[in-house]
């Protein structure tokens, strides 16, 4: 198996010393420097750098520079999706927004880690674990969405968390490590701003 193979299966693999991945590693960058170096007015130039750079994209997508990946190609958004500034996304494996997403600044999206044994870790070697995020679904301010981790629909994810696990649909998170403090209901339809 090849690198990228052992990446796209979720094995251990070796990202540093293969050629083939750090060529696409850098050309993805090359177009996040490129996308993040624009004008905000340049959004004709900002939508033809996210065609070539991201797996797929749905009507109304927005995002906010700066905003950097690892690959591009295994990101898949919805209709709908904004994603404001310094937006991070590690796609080492698919990280996959459904429709009507909101993400708030400094927010990042980390599909890969590292051995806890030292050895392997010094070694070079990681893993790429999917992520996946429903629909209808807005991830507070400075949230950071560990490997393998899905979100449901209808989710709020509260400012500050770290999810490190599934979050089910309809619901409101927060916390470090995030957890499920209240589900979403018709009252949520009466207020303006909940402060948990």
């Amino acid at each position: 198996m090849t690198e990228k193979e052992k990446m796209q299966h979720g094995q251990l693999y070796d990202a540093n010393n293969d050629a083939a991945l750090v060529a696409e590693r850098t050309q993805a960058k090359d177009l996040c420097y490129d996308f993040n170096s624009l004008r905000p007015s340049e959004t004709e130039k900002q939508a033809a750098i996210l065609e070539k750079l991201l797996g797929s994209k749905g009507k109304n997508c927005a995002i906010m520079a700066p905003f950097w990946c690892d690959y591009g190609y295994n990101i898949h958004v919805g209709d709908n999706f904004f994603a404001n500034h310094n937006t991070v996304i590690l796609d080492g494996a698919p990280v996959t927004f459904g429709d009507n997403v909101f993400i708030a600044p400094n927010c990042g999206f980390y599909t890969a880690g590292h051995p806890v044994d030292y050895e392997r870790r010094n070694a070079g070697l990681e893993y790429a674990y999917a992520i996946t995020v429903g629909s209808n679904v807005w991830i507070g301010a400075a949230v950071h969405v560990l490997p393998g981790v899905t979100i449901g629909s209808n989710v709020v994810i509260g400012a500050g968390s770290v999810v490190v696990k599934d979050i089910p649909d309809n619901s409101v998170a927060v916390g470090n490590p995030c957890k499920v403090i209240r589900p979403i209901t018709e009252a949520d339809k009466k207020t303006c701003f909940d402060r948990g």
